[in-house]
C-alpha cells in the first residue's frame, strides 16, 4: 500500500511539475518575443532618426564643418 502512495505521488508530483515548466516555458517565450518586437521596433525608429540626420546635414553643409575633397 504504502508502493501505491508512493507511485501515485510521484506521478502527480511529475505531472504537475510538467504542468508547471509548460507555463513557465510559454511565458518566457512570449517574453522573449515582446523584448525582441519592442527592441526591433525601438531601433528602427533609431535608424529613420539617424537617416534623417544624415540627410540634412548633407543638404545643409555647415560653415563650421571642413569638407575634404575626395581625391
Amino acid at each position: 500500500m504504502l508502493r501505491t502512495r508512493v507511485l501515485w505521488f510521484g506521478a502527480g508530483l511529475s505531472v504537475a511539475g510538467a504542468a508547471i515548466s509548460q507555463f513557465i516555458w510559454r511565458d518566457l517565450s512570449i517574453d522573449r518575443h515582446c523584448v525582441f518586437s519592442d527592441v526591433k521596433q525601438n531601433l528602427d525608429a533609431l535608424e529613420a532618426r539617424v537617416l534623417n540626420v544624415e540627410a540634412m546635414s548633407y543638404l545643409k553643409p555647415n560653415s563650421d564643418q571642413v569638407i575634404i575633397p575626395k581625391d
